[in-house]
């Protein structure tokens, strides 16, 4: 690298004397008519280049992290003032305490590595505080690249409408044998006899138009909500997305549970 910087100042050096200081499109120039000059200094010096070239995108990736931190940190204050409002009918089924202050929306594909992490996540949340939140889980599936997640999420809505208890058990059934998921209806069944569903009831009602239009529903909703990728977050109507640890749902209950 020193071959390089060396060459870089007699280029410098040889400008000057023409009476200017060097542009950027001269050096460019230089560079573009002679590019052996570069080539010889990466293939002596190999080491010494990709260490320069990962410490660069260290830093890039760490200043777009930062960026997008601050992005997400500004719309969520603006969130808390304004929340999102997502429908949530009676018989929905979810998690934990009917009467909850704090409601969670899980946007979430059940073939999906990251949706595994964060509905390990959520049940973390549910015990780190008993009475005080419910999870509601919605479907999300992106068929193109998850071919069995749709299915999963019709035997989610079908069992769901025989008892909240077996899809929540189902739920997280599917997620912790997740590379069950490639056997499709097969591994599906036998995870719905498995919590105890009316398999009979389920075959039928997959297919229903209630089931159908409920996902349906769910799918329109996260469009609308702006979650294009699984798993995303309404945390009393304030946005969470990806699988983020716990810490980062704290802070939005925490704030929440101050009043705001």
């Amino acid at each position: 690298m020193k071959q390089l910087l060396f060459i870089t100042l007699l280029v410098l050096t040889g400008l000057s004397l023409n009476g200017c200081a060097p542009s950027a499109a001269q050096l460019k120039k230089v560079m573009e008519e002679n590019p052996d000059i570069v080539f010889s200094v990466i293939e002596k010096h190999p080491s010494e280049f990709l260490a320069t070239v990962n410490k660069a995108a260290t830093h890039a990736r760490a200043g777009e992290e930062e960026r997008m931190m601050a992005e997400e940190t500004k719309k969520r204050d603006e969130e808390f003032k304004n929340p999102k409002k997502p429908e949530v009918a009676a018989n929905r089924a979810f998690e934990g305490a009917a009467d909850a202050k704090i409601t969670v929306i899980e946007y979430s594909d059940f073939e999906c590595p990251y949706c595994k992490r964060g509905a390990a996540t959520t049940q973390q949340v549910l015990e780190a505080y008993p009475g005080k939140v419910k999870v509601v889980f919605k479907n999300n599936p992106i068929e193109r690249i998850h071919p069995s997640a749709m299915i999963a999420s019709q035997y989610y809505e079908a069992i769901a409408l025989q008892d909240i208890k077996k899809a929540g058990e189902f739920k997280h059934a599917v997620f912790q044998s997740q590379p069950g998921l490639a056997d499709g209806e097969k591994f599906l069944k036998a995870t719905a006899k498995k919590v105890g569903a009316d398999l009979a009831r389920v075959a039928k009602d997959i297919t229903s138009d209630e089931v159908k239009k409920r996902i349906a529903a769910d799918q329109a909703e996260a469009e609308k909500f702006e979650f294009s990728g699984t798993p995303g977050y309404l945390i009393n109507g304030v946005s969470l997305r990806g699988a983020y640890p716990i810490d980062e749902f704290k802070k939005i209950i925490d704030k929440h549970l101050a009043g705001g």
